[in-house]
């Protein structure tokens, strides 16, 4: 069988000390954590669409790369390469998972009745491929944005035949996932917003969004899917403004429409900002609401204004990204995906390990600090006292709802003005500083 990465062997942990490039410094997928092994904390996944079908295109520039897998004249043949080329890698890597669109993993054909059976055909590649390497399917999902056909949305398209059509791709998605074996399918609506309000009736869109959704969890149960529904904010690019903008929005969506119970979100880091919200604060809502279910492990540029999909690297996101999924318990049947690409000057295969090896090792630096954080407790202590006066008296008279605004206005004039309580934002930023030695 070809061997896509010939002269690069599977990565191991080294250690901190060690100097060699592709090996791991922090990450130690069987050293123990909180109860739990690193490997099990964290479920690393590998991204289909950028790691193996990115070509190095970006909004000035087209293809830059030239990979093994693509060589092929045959569409059917490139595919089997790629997938072949996925799987070679991911085991080298290391990675337990991997995710792909129905689009990444077979190219569309002239009917639906024959992308589906191309479909099929590399889904069987896939299963005998996890078969033979161990890696897992962590999500698969649709890509209902690409296509001409998708341009004015797809479960939010005015036309019902579009709807339609982007309905029977995403059950045809869902029958490969589990498949595969799945552990969730996730919906992201690249293209399920407007651009402009003067032809859109945003209501009806949002009403058909809804019914798609429902569809979904009926179909689910129908074929007997296990695996978690997932839902993944973004609030613009391509559309102005999309219904999907961030956790907070998704979960009043869900919870309008009835949908609540069915759904978990995949909290992206770049989405985030795009939003115009800290990573660490999309996660915490979604948490909040007991709805985090996963993650997209990647960055943005700060000073340009797209989904630059750059590998995590930010060790300080990451502690506190590591805090919510510790304090939650973990992230279940979900995981960090790395939805992530090179930049386009990366050109080089062994790049791709690079930028793996990098956000694996920076995610497992900020585990091991995230743990010690919460051993010690002076964070979650601070913060647990800070509120401490609502679990006595007047405040615990608050949020058991015995009493009202006349109560409160009654105590104010016996009390009068209350003292200023300093926030310590500064001495809590100098202490986490201290756990990065």
């Amino acid at each position: 069988m070809k061997e896509f990465f010939s002269g690069i062997k599977a990565v191991r942990y080294e250690g901190p000390e060690c100097t060699e490039a592709l090996a791991f410094k922090h990450y130690d997928a069987d050293k123990t954590v909180a109860g739990k092994t690193m490997k099990e904390h964290l479920r690393f996944s590998v991204a289909y669409w950028h790691t193996f079908k990115g070509d190095g295109a970006d909004p000035f520039g087209g293809p830059a790369y030239l990979r093994p897998w693509e060589a092929a004249a045959d569409p059917m043949q490139r595919a089997e390469d790629t997938m072949r080329a996925a799987m070679e890698f991911v085991s080298k890597l290391g990675a337990p998972f991997y995710c792909f669109h129905d689009r990444d993993i077979a190219p569309e054909a002239d009917t639906l009745m024959e992308t589906n059976r191309r479909l099929d055909r590399i889904v069987k590649l896939a299963g005998q491929l996890q078969q033979d390497t161990g890696v897992k399917l962590l999500w698969g999902t649709s890509n209902c944005f690409s296509h001409p056909r998708f341009t004015h949305g797809a479960a939010t398209n005015p036309d019902a035949h579009v709807f339609a059509y982007a309905a029977g791709q995403v059950k045809k998605a869902m029958e490969c996932t589990l498949e595969l074996g799945g552990s969730n399918y996730v919906f992201w609506g690249g293209r399920e917003g407007y651009s402009s309000l003067l032809n859109t009736d945003l209501a009806h869109e949002q009403e058909q969004l809804a019914r798609f959704l429902h569809m979904a969890v009926e179909y689910r149960r129908e074929i007997g899917f296990s695996g978690q529904l997932l839902i993944e904010p973004k609030p613009k690019e391509p559309t102005k403004h999309q219904y999907d903008y961030d956790a907070a929005t998704v979960l009043s969506f869900l919870e309008r429409h009835g949908l609540v119970d069915e759904f978990k979100l995949n909290i992206e880091a770049n989405h985030a900002t795009l939003a115009g919200h800290t990573f660490e604060h999309d996660l915490t809502v979604a948490a909040a609401a007991g709805k985090l279910g996963s993650i997209d492990a990647n960055r943005g540029d700060y000073l340009l204004g797209w989904d630059t999909d750059q590998f995590p690297t930010d060790l300080y996101s990451t502690i506190h990204a590591v805090l919510v999924i510790l304090r939650q318990g973990g992230l279940g049947q979900g995981g960090i995906n790395f939805d992530a690409k090179v930049r386009r000057g990366s050109c080089d295969l062994e790049d791709l390990f690079h930028a793996h090896i990098g956000g694996m090792d920076t995610f497992a630096r900020g585990l091991k600090i995230a743990h010690r954080i919460l051993q010690d407790g002076v964070l979650d202590g601070f913060v647990r006292d800070r509120y401490g006066s609502y679990r006595q008296g007047l405040g615990q008279q608050i949020m058991t709802g015995r009493v009202g605004l006349a109560d409160m206005e009654a105590y104010v004039l016996e009390h009068g003005e209350p003292e200023p309580r300093s926030g310590r934002e500064e001495m809590l930023e100098n202490l986490l500083n201290q756990y990065l030695t």
